[in-house]
């Protein structure tokens, strides 16, 4: 029996140890890079659960994490023309005051705010470039590591962007005068009642105090107006950075020169979506956890926002790895958008005799119905059709038979 366990024990870790390796594989590929705020409305109801649950949320896995502190700022009045397509001077000018395009450029590189002294591990890591090719070209100052850079810049660099989510609570309820502070007191609630002598009181109470909170929130929605930025990065921006501010060793001019130019740096206004507000099933979902109902309508909600905005603007749309070709399959799902409807654009990745990458349109594929994975923040939990199965398989619509390690990207 002992060695049956054994025997199933290094199974185990020999199926875990192979699942790790085919992940890091399935990940060396370039992904835009995204930093997520949450514009907080302190005098709302659920303000305090809806900031919690934001900051839970991670960062979608098709794009690199390039977020800041703080993730949320608090606001009291409601945000004007919220619902507008325009560019929200609030916003704009919120983002300006804190220099925020400055520190993404700062992240880059690495930047010490004492010294100022940068480096490019983060660019070659992200870049996929080879680390001592690279060390070397730019030590050489030659045209290909000229070239490199003008890649790293165009690929990587200008495609960072900035979600501002401003997330508002819908209040469908009727009888929402049960609301009261029950929710914003949960804690204070239950210390209470563990003071109470009559403890069988205190345990009644308690449970109605969490079933007006259910009632409350059964029906509970949030409209989420998400604004994109993308960080300017052009010729100009990345000359006067690698001529005058960039240093690998500490130099007092050099970094003083990009504190000075914080406020040059820019990031542009793209677009702007608003969620459906279609109300989220709470399936799966443990009645008696509320703020885990706030998690999945708030997660369900920017997940479909950012779908959207892949959809209008091409340049905030992602890449997806292909796992296996006989079948074709991806990690890649509803949370994403895909449906039977949906068709991708098959690409290889093709490296320049300069060092830079272009991608080469080989192919289309499309989802194969009934094999869709239901990825969506707690599918499993309520049972979903399709959340176990782990991937998408799709089908060849034209072009060549897709290979690993090429990419998809929805057209």
């Amino acid at each position: 029996m002992n060695g049956i366990i054994k025997i199933g024990v290094l199974s185990l870790l020999i199926a875990t140890c192979l699942s790790v390796g085919a992940q890091e594989e399935e990940e060396r590929y370039r992904r835009s890079s995204l930093y997520s705020i949450l514009i907080n409305h302190s005098e709302q109801k659920f303000a305090d659960e809806i900031r919690n649950s934001f900051v839970q949320i991670p960062v979608t896995d098709k794009y690199n994490d390039h977020e800041l502190a703080p993730k949320v700022f608090r606001v009291g009045a409601k945000l004007k023309n919220a619902s507008s397509d325009e560019e929200n001077s609030q916003i704009t000018d919120f983002l300006e005051r804190n220099k925020i395009a400055s520190r993404l450029v700062a992240k880059w590189f690495n930047r010490d705010h004492t010294t100022g002294i940068c480096d490019m591990e983060l660019v070659k890591e992200r870049g996929l470039y080879d680390a001592t090719e690279f060390d070397r070209q730019m030590a050489e100052r030659s045209a290909r590591g000229k070239a490199m850079l003008e890649d790293a810049g165009e690929e990587l660099i200008g495609h960072t962007f900035v979600l501002v989510n401003d997330i508002r609570y819908i209040d469908k309820a009727q009888r929402s005068a049960i609301w009261g502070s029950v929710l914003a007191g949960l804690g204070g609630v239950a210390g209470a009642s563990l003071r109470n002598a009559n403890l069988g009181r205190s345990v009644s109470n308690l449970s109605q105090s969490v079933g007006n909170m259910v009632e409350t929130i059964k029906g509970f929605k949030v409209k989420i107006n998400t604004f994109l930025y993308q960080l300017v990065w052009d010729d100009e921006t990345a000359a006067v950075f690698y001529e005058k501010q960039y240093t690998d060793v500490a130099d007092d001019t050099k970094r003083d020169a990009f504190e000075q130019a914080r406020g040059s740096y820019r990031l542009k206004y793209v677009g702007k979506v608003e969620s459906k507000g279609s109300t989220t099933s709470f399936m799966g979902v443990n009645l008696d956890k509320p703020e885990v109902m706030v998690r999945k309508a708030c997660q369900r909600a920017i997940d479909e926002n950012i779908v959207d905005l892949q959809t209008e603007f091409e340049d905030f749309r992602t890449s997806t790895p292909i796992l296996t070709s006989e079948p074709i399959t991806a990690s890649i799902g509803m949370k994403e958008g895909v449906s039977a409807k949906s068709k991708f654009e098959v690409l290889e990745r093709v490296e320049n005799e300069d060092g830079t990458h272009s991608y080469k349109r080989v192919g289309v594929v499309a989802p194969v119905e009934n094999k869709i994975w239901d990825n969506r923040y707690m599918a499993v939990e309520e049972g979903a059709k399709g959340a176990l199965l782990g991937k998408t398989t799709f089908k060849k619509v034209s072009g060549s038979t897709p290979v690993a390690g090429m990419l998809i990207r929805e057209i």
